[in-house]
């Protein structure tokens, strides 16, 4: 497989496919996405604005890695984070829900949490495990918990290629 440069970010064509078919589905639906990233470091959105014309359909993409940021950019609650943990389902959600209420002109959300390694694992929450969160506006937001294999670049890769095919969940 090869690799396309996304602006200055490797990313694998896979990846890449996947984010044009999601362009093309938000394009014929008439909406628009927001991203809220912490382990993926905008690889989401880096996926997603690669291709031409995303303008019409991305609004625009929060990179939120250290919880101050989750906070204050997204609206998670300090109190979630202290007791849930950054990676968890709720955060994953709240960081959705602050992403679509953020992103004003947005349709929907979705955001991505997780562990890349390779530290900062332990036996509760692995090296590889993500959360997901995805709203669509006027919908209820969901989550998805995954545990990814492979080193950080691959755990990165896997998560940003499942947000986006989330995202294809509720359009």
């Amino acid at each position: 497989m090869a690799d396309s440069d996304a602006g200055g970010v490797i990313l694998p064509d896979a990846i890449l496919s996947v984010a044009a078919d999601v362009l093309a589905a938000l394009k014929t639906a008439g909406l628009r996405v927001v991203t809220a990233e912490s382990c993926t470091g905008g690889l989401v959105a880096g996926a997603l604005t690669y291709h031409a014309g995303s303008s019409s359909s991305v609004v625009g993409g929060f990179v939120t890695y250290s919880n101050a940021m989750k906070q204050a950019c997204l609206g998670v609650s300090a109190a979630v984070l202290a007791q849930r943990g950054a990676v968890s389902e709720t955060v994953a959600l709240a960081m959705a829900t602050g992403a679509l209420l953020a992103g004003t002109d947005a349709d929907v959300a979705v955001a991505v949490t997780g562990i890349a390694g390779p530290d900062g694992g332990s036996a509760e929450k692995p090296v590889g495990l993500v959360w997901f969160g995805v709203i669509r506006r006027g919908q209820k937001a969901r989550a998805e918990r995954h545990v990814f294999s492979g080193d950080r670049t691959s755990v990165r890769a896997q998560a940003a290629e499942h947000a986006l095919k989330m995202v294809m969940t509720v359009i």
